[in-house]
């Protein structure tokens, strides 16, 4: 029997998940274009075969993370920061870890496992949309190793964060991507729609 601590936020129609796409996404950035896609709450969610059997034929399972992915999630957390020439100190490995076994904080994290080996994971985050006084979602983090791209992992991960959003109230899932990152604004372009708006930052 395999461990599974399943958040209760995760509707259990929700634990497999596959996608049509074959191309890769690669991750978000923290400047770069930024992709929407809106959801609408939806009560006609597949059965729990339907999607385990489309699961069997993709290879790609998708769930919550678990307790036991620590090492392995640390091991892809620190080749995204490499992709993006970033050095993860301990302090924030394990204080983003903190939050992600926390119940209670905003930031949660979805895996992908192909043949049962995580190969990818995706940070999302709900927040307030000031516009629909509804829920909104943000992706802050998405990454497959190399190994795995091409096999539908990162857009399986898009599809499983927006089957929570629909069992979550709905809303608008956005998140950004480098303005150079050709590769993964073209999935990007394929599951979503490319905002006009222009991200700034300054630190505090």
């Amino acid at each position: 029997m395999r461990e599974c601590n399943t958040p209760q936020w995760w509707p259990e129609v929700s634990a497999w998940q596959t996608c049509a796409f074959a191309e890769w996404v690669g991750a978000s950035d923290a400047i770069g274009q930024t992709e929407t896609m809106s959801t609408e709450p939806n009560h006609s969610e597949p059965t729990s075969s339907e999607a385990m059997r489309h699961s069997r034929a993709g290879r790609i399972e998708v769930r919550p993370i678990e307790v036991r992915d620590e090492q392995r999630w640390h091991e892809l957390f620190t080749a995204y920061g490499v992709f993006y020439e970033t050095d993860f100190d301990s302090t924030v490995l394990d204080g983003v870890w903190a939050w992600l076994l926390d119940a209670h904080h905003p930031l949660f994290c979805l895996v992908a496992e192909l043949d049962r080996r995580v190969v990818g994971f995706a940070h999302v985050r709900e927040q307030p949309d000031t516009f629909t006084a509804g829920p909104g979602w943000y992706l802050d983090d998405l990454f497959t190793e190399p190994e795995a791209r091409g096999t539908g992992a990162a857009t399986a991960l898009i599809a499983a964060i927006e089957q929570h959003a629909r069992a979550h109230g709905g809303g608008t899932i956005r998140w950004i991507t480098a303005a150079d990152n050709a590769r993964a604004q073209r999935v990007y372009d394929s599951v979503a729609t490319r905002a006009s708006w222009v991200t700034y930052e300054k630190e505090a």
